[in-house]
């Protein structure tokens, strides 16, 4: 909706500089005190007055119909409107730019969207899944071992209820040493 406006309010600004050109190449050239002129014969002639601060702009009739015309289009029309006002003044679509940033040049985003790059994971989460029963108590003390500030009870319970997060945010070192240490222990470790 917003590139419609844009657009429309581009065709209105176009169309108006255009028909003023038209008017002035029309015209014989006169001098700038008889464009001044502030009576004339014709009320049409005559330059009005600049509207004060706060007062209400008076607009032509054929601004104000056109408008009438165009707040009266359905949203189809108005899209249908926005593109023949494109066509009809080579006006080019430009996206959206996010205020503060600038936007990269096209050959860049281009060769972006052709060869798409995998990212390696640089952190991972360490998850212990399951573990042996008869290496129970042993895996307890290497996970107690693993969290800081986790007592015995606290790495039992957190032991028995399975599957659980052992350490979010690790480097992959960390996150390999903490699997070798837990599987050695007797449990299953998954990184994600």
């Amino acid at each position: 909706m917003l590139c419609t406006r844009y657009c429309v309010r581009a065709a209105l600004r176009t169309a108006g500089s255009a028909l003023r050109q038209e008017v002035l190449r029309q015209r014989p050239a006169l001098c700038a005190l008889r464009h001044l002129r502030t009576s004339s014969a014709c009320p049409s002639d005559a330059i009005s007055a600049p509207p004060l601060d706060g007062a209400p702009r008076q607009y032509p009739p054929k601004i104000q119909q056109l408008v009438n015309d165009i707040a009266g289009l359905t949203l189809l029309e108005v899209s249908d409107l926005n593109d023949l006002l494109k066509k009809t003044l080579n006006i080019q679509d430009v996206g959206m730019m996010p205020v503060g940033s600038m936007a990269a040049p096209a050959a860049e985003a281009a060769e972006e969207e052709e060869a798409p790059v995998k990212k390696e994971k640089t952190h991972f989460v360490v998850k212990l899944t399951e573990f042996t029963a008869t290496e129970k108590v042993k895996l307890i003390k290497e996970v107690k071992n693993c969290i800081q500030g986790l007592n015995l009870v606290q790495a039992k319970k957190l032991v028995e209820s399975l599957p659980q997060d052992i350490r979010a945010n690790v480097s992959k070192d960390e996150a390999e040493k903490l699997k070798a240490a837990l599987e050695a222990a007797g449990g299953t470790v998954v990184l994600e």
